[in-house]
């Protein structure tokens, strides 16, 4: 809860309980109050200033000075330097004048310029179990809050090959789960070389960091999708599974750690147990080991 929620809470309930009793019941130290108090009667006091100083801030990014001359010129509205200064403090309008458009990224432009080229795996007409991983960030809800599950699902045996799990969605924590696919990879024989992973254009996926990895040092094609989670429908449908089904399991975690253990199980549950009608009602692990085991007796 903000400052400005608490003090406006205090103000509604202060009159049924008592002012000592409701700041208590929010935290809310007596001296902020107070200050709160001041700030608003002070800001009522100019409250004809705001928008002309919402407009300059927006349009000129002035500091207090020249929106003072700006004020007096333009708006015909005489007001002391220092009373421009609080004024901008008290309505945040500093932080405007602070915002700057962040950078284009190289990445994401040559991803658009390359339009439907840059989706690899709307172009395959067949898909065998390892050659595509389809990815995405998910938020997970739990006991002590909200996390992001990352999971890398491959396309044609269901295995959850790699995830990670954390507060947000960045794109160490990406490559965390990418760590953990590769690893899997290794242990089944596969070259990284003949895997497609497919996500949105989410900043994680567009970064140097990533495309960098993926691309350039481990010899992996990255795809993406222009629409979005319309463009990664089998993850995005994975995703609303995999909470459903154990969103009971979630709710008894207090701690991230917790549920990084519970998400753990559930994912050694899902590769190893789980029956797909799909995989013949193999469980996905199965499913891929018989497909690799015929492979091997193919090549012999």
């Amino acid at each position: 809860m903000t400052v400005s929620e608490k003090v406006s809470l205090v103000r509604e309930v202060s009159a049924a309980v008592g002012l000592s009793a409701a700041l208590r019941m929010v935290e809310l130290p007596r001296s902020t109050w107070y200050y709160q108090r001041r700030r608003r009667a002070y800001t009522a006091k100019y409250r004809h200033l705001r928008r002309p100083l919402q407009t300059i801030a927006t349009r000129h990014a002035y500091g207090y000075r020249r929106t003072t001359t700006e004020l007096h010129e333009r708006y015909h509205f005489i007001v002391n330097r220092k009373v421009v200064a609080r004024l901008h403090r008290c309505w945040e309008l500093r932080l405007r004048r602070a915002v700057r458009r962040p950078k284009p990224n190289p990445l994401r432009h040559i991803v658009l310029k390359a339009g439907k080229l840059a989706n690899l795996v709307a172009q395959r007409k067949t898909i065998r179990p390892l050659e595509v991983l389809y990815t995405d960030f998910t938020e997970l809800c739990y006991g002590g809050g909200k996390a992001r599950l990352m999971a890398l699902v491959d396309e044609a045996s269901k295995v959850v090959v790699g995830w990670s799990l954390g507060q947000s969605s960045t794109t160490e924590l990406a490559l965390e789960a990418w760590e953990g696919a590769k690893a899997f990879l290794r242990r089944h024989g596969h070259p990284l070389t003949r895997v497609i992973v497919h996500h949105d254009r989410d900043p994680a996926y567009t970064s140097h960091d990533w495309v960098g990895q993926l691309l350039l040092i481990d010899g992996v094609r990255v795809s993406y999708s222009l629409q979005g989670a319309k463009g990664n429908v089998a993850m995005e449908s994975w995703n609303g599974h995999f909470k459903q089904d154990n969103r009971s399991f979630f709710q008894e975690a207090e701690t991230i750690e917790e549920l990084r253990s519970v998400v753990a199980k559930r994912l050694r549950y899902y590769n190893q147990g789980r029956r797909h009608s799909t995989l013949k009602d193999q469980h996905p692990l199965a499913y891929l080991r018989g497909y690799l085991r015929s492979k091997a007796k193919v090549i012999a």
